[in-house]
């Protein structure tokens, strides 16, 4: 087909502004894997501590087994397209980021209470403090690459 011949596919032409915008590719194939890296990694870490010592600081080793769910939902919906898959990744880095915001300050508030690290104790201090950055930076992503209408509806099953 040329450019001069009419096309072949019913409806308004797809340029650019009106093709669904991606979350999963470029920058966002690096947020998929900064964020599979964290799932795997809080899940390891998770499931080492209640297995083998659970009793000395359940909280802690609990809220480790939160942020792993959390993480392996943010991971995979981020790597789907899709509207819902858009509102699923936003609940989950929102859960993230006031998980990371609220264990971050009382385990640094109340020490005690959090006698062994978590993913986000010390709002991710054992981890670089990226667990605190990574939920700003999925959230501005996210809001980037926002559904905007019907040519961001999910028109292959979200693959």
């Amino acid at each position: 087909m040329t450019p001069a011949e009419p096309s072949s596919t019913p409806g308004p032409a797809r340029t650019p502004e009106h093709s669904p915008r991606t979350r999963n590719v470029g920058l966002g194939r690096i947020l998929v894997a900064v964020y599979g890296v964290f799932a795997l990694s809080a899940t390891a870490r998770a499931a080492y501590q209640i297995a083998t010592k659970f009793s000395e600081a359940p909280l802690a080793y609990l809220l480790s087994a939160v942020a792993a769910v959390v993480y392996i939902v943010a991971t995979v919906s981020l790597a789907h397209r899709g509207v819902t898959s858009w509102y699923v990744t936003l609940g989950a880095i929102l859960l993230e980021l006031v998980g990371v915001l609220a264990v971050g300050t009382a385990s640094v508030v109340d020490a005690a209470a959090f006698p062994h690290d978590t993913v986000w104790s010390g709002f991710g201090r054992g981890y670089g403090y990226v667990p605190l950055a990574l939920p700003f930076l999925g959230l501005a992503w996210l809001l980037y690459h926002r559904p905007r209408g019907a040519a961001d509806v999910d028109t292959d099953g979200g693959r």
